[in-house]
């Protein structure tokens, strides 16, 4: 069931879907709508939960699918350059967990911060890195958001603590930066995300204590997937329910395929926590398209009709695409010139970080002290040709 608001002058009038279908065939598109999440949300040591009143704006609506569309073809062009071997090392894919992404950012406010794992591309675009900053990394280009030496596990933006190619160690750190915007006063959250191959990791475990010792305003968010790597959370964990893990810390169950569900349910807990209220562990109940890297071809432990219905009935794009166009919000041929543009800036970054110089060899040794005492880069055959260099700044927040 939704609602939408409808002008009338000055005045706003929320509606009931059906009421309000002849009134806005006649005065233009719905200011906005209201729905309710597609699966309803589990609650541990909490005796009231996130609204289910999911209200989106018309401007919100377009720049969330925008948005979306943007994470799933950044991966496509991507999983694309892998292949032709542009892009070399580990490389982890974010298709079908785009909502996670978008709805949690839409929830937080600018001093906020994030800590992820990994599959971190969709995280570092919402951050605030652009479609060539993420591409040019992948590819070892200057043009990346790390001047190209970091990868695809190692991108970083302003508040945005980057991916973490040891699993499970992000928590820990998460729980330290919470720590810090609590000595700072400034209100800051900080989100900090693992999956569920991560979630029997005793650190986590240690960290859970500490941030709830200490009150940290801290989210620790388990993008739960499924798999890990080739292993289904029901052979891996004694307990799935990963929103309960935190044993004495609150936590929040919600639909990772919904986006206005998860973007609720994430401004309820970092609300609280500015409240002094958190720590928060929170599910994000979601699902990966691709294997869990480029070498694993992700049909060996799961089969194709199952990866098939959950993009027939659980896609998070195709399923917001049909919410705001059955609610008037949008039109199809807004989202189909949406569609377009994406595709062409994808395209247009693609062909960039295919031909911007690669990382320069007086690069390498650049920017790796902030204050270096000792200007020799130590750990090379030629110590005593290779001199620490400063060059700039180290990452490309814009």
């Amino acid at each position: 069931m939704f609602s939408k608001t409808i002008s009338f002058g000055s005045k706003r009038l929320l509606v009931p879907c059906q009421a309000a279908l002849s009134q806005v065939q006649s005065n233009g598109l719905a200011a906005e709508a209201t729905f309710e999440p597609g699966r309803p949300y589990k609650l541990h040591l909490l005796s009231e939960g996130p609204s289910n009143t999911l209200t989106v704006t018309r401007d919100e609506a377009l720049k969330y699918y925008r948005d979306m569309q943007v994470i799933r073809r950044l991966e496509t062009a991507a999983g694309n350059m892998y292949k032709e071997k542009l892009i070399r090392g580990f490389c982890h894919l974010y298709s079908g967990q785009e909502a996670c992404a978008v709805g949690a950012k839409a929830a937080m406010q600018p001093q906020d911060s994030v800590i992820t794992a990994y599959r971190a591309h969709g995280w570092t675009y919402m951050m605030g890195v652009p479609v060539l900053g993420v591409l040019g990394e992948l590819t070892g280009r200057s043009s990346g958001c790390a001047r190209g030496k970091g990868g695809s596990m190692h991108m970083y933006a302003e508040n945005f603590y980057g991916g973490n190619g040891i699993v499970g160690a992000q928590v820990p750190l998460g729980a330290g930066i919470a720590f810090a915007n609590k000595y700072k006063g400034n209100q800051g959250v900080c989100i900090s995300l693992y999956g569920d191959g991560a979630a029997n990791q005793g650190q986590l475990f240690e960290a859970f204590n500490m941030a709830q010792l200490w009150k940290l305003p801290c989210i620790f968010i388990c993008e739960n997937n499924g798999y890990g790597m080739g292993t289904s959370v029901e052979r891996s964990s004694a307990s799935t329910n990963y929103y309960t893990r935190g044993d004495f810390i609150p936590g929040i169950w919600v639909d990772g395929m919904d986006v206005l569900a998860v973007r609720e349910a994430t401004r309820f807990a970092a609300d609280l926590c500015r409240e002094g209220k958190g720590p928060f562990v929170m599910e994000y109940a979601t699902y990966r398209y691709q294997g869990h890297s480029m070498s694993d071809p992700g049909t060996s432990y799961r089969s194709r009709e199952e990866i098939q219905e959950v993009r027939q009935t659980r896609d998070p794009i195709s399923g917001f695409k049909d919410r705001i166009l059955n609610a008037d919000l949008v039109t199809a041929e807004e989202l189909k010139e949406i569609d377009l543009e994406v595709r062409q800036t994808v395209d247009d970054a693609t062909k960039q970080a295919k031909v911007d110089p690669e990382v320069g060899i007086d690069d390498l040794a650049g920017d790796i002290y902030s204050l270096p005492i000792e200007t020799k880069i130590r750990g090379v055959t030629s110590f005593d040709t290779i001199n620490h260099k400063r060059i700039g700044r180290a990452v490309n927040f814009q």
